[in-house]
């Protein structure tokens, strides 16, 4: 072969490169991004074990002020606390127990509480009670002018008194003078009672309501059909009586007739022959429902 051919043929052929050979240590590389990651995560992990202690001290020491106030021994022993340069093994085993909670001071604590609450407790009942006192107070205020303007028509012991929970239960007896029988027309005997009850509850803003009782005699209610006709008959003539005579505001007042299911005595009391046939006027309660519940605790037994 000539040189020109060999020229030729080397120039023909170095136009043809030869294949890349592959690359078999590409895992090198995710192998070296894996264990930088750990040695982050580690790195992270040996942070967060680290004690602050300067912080913790002050955390201790707060929590110390509230709910130990004027205890010293935070104060007294911070210094048992080693620096965080000594590094956070070292850091946590210099830590002084009695910096550390113990069963003894979580008890403490625990009765603190308790104290706290029992406290508050107290506040709230006295706060309650005297809302309750308060109420009575106008109450009996209202049942001594009744009876002392009763008293003074010669008509003492017409009408008993009683707090509940409802309020203040003022108890006419609908004897032969205030109603006759099986008749809800209010005589002229009744007018009078209700003549000195009705004007002293004319101060109030209460509600009024006013409840028709029988007694649990086996008689007839003839005209009326049964006594729950009867007791509510009652009831609303004195609400009639109280509209027509002093123009008691109609929305304060109520009427309601329970028949025989309210006695005050039962059948085997010989009061109970005339005291359950009666008309109560109750003035209710503005309180609440907690409240109301220490009503009758504090006002005590009927009275005349």
């Amino acid at each position: 072969m000539s040189r020109a051919g060999a020229r030729g043929h080397r120039r023909k052929g170095g136009g043809h490169h030869e294949e890349e050979h592959e690359n078999h240590e590409r895992w090198l590389v995710t192998y070296a991004d894996m264990l930088t990651l750990l040695l982050v995560l580690f790195v992270v992990l040996y942070a967060m074990s680290v004690v602050d202690t300067t912080k913790f001290v002050q955390l201790r020491a707060g929590l110390a002020a509230v709910f130990n106030p004027g205890s010293s021994a935070v104060a007294n022993n911070s210094g048992a606390i080693t620096s965080t340069e000594q590094g956070g093994s070292a850091a946590s085993e210099n830590i002084n127990p009695q910096l550390m909670p113990s069963p003894a001071s979580t008890s403490v604590l625990q009765q603190q509480v308790a104290v706290a609450v029992q406290s508050q407790n107290r506040a709230q009942s006295q706060e309650q009670a005297q809302r309750v006192q308060t109420e009575v107070d106008d109450f009996k205020k209202v049942q001594d002018a009744i009876s002392a303007a009763l008293a003074a028509q010669g008509l003492q012991g017409s009408a008993l008194f009683s707090i509940d929970e409802r309020g203040l239960v003022i108890t006419i007896v609908t004897n032969s003078l205030v109603f006759g029988g099986n008749s809800a027309d209010l005589l002229e005997g009744g007018q009078k009672i209700l003549n000195v009850v009705v004007p002293a509850l004319l101060a109030f803003t209460n509600a009024i309501e006013v409840d028709g009782h029988t007694n649990q005699d086996n008689v007839s209610t003839y005209p009326y059909p049964s006594g729950w006709e009867l007791s509510s008959a009652r009831a609303s003539a004195v609400v009639r009586y109280m509209t027509a005579k002093f123009n008691f505001p109609q929305s304060r007042l109520s009427a309601v007739g329970f028949s025989d299911q309210r006695p005050l005595y039962p059948p085997s009391d010989p009061r109970s022959h005339t005291l359950n046939r009666r008309v109560d006027i109750v003035v209710l309660s503005q309180l609440s429902a907690a409240d109301r519940a220490l009503l009758s605790q504090a006002g005590g037994e009927a009275t005349p």
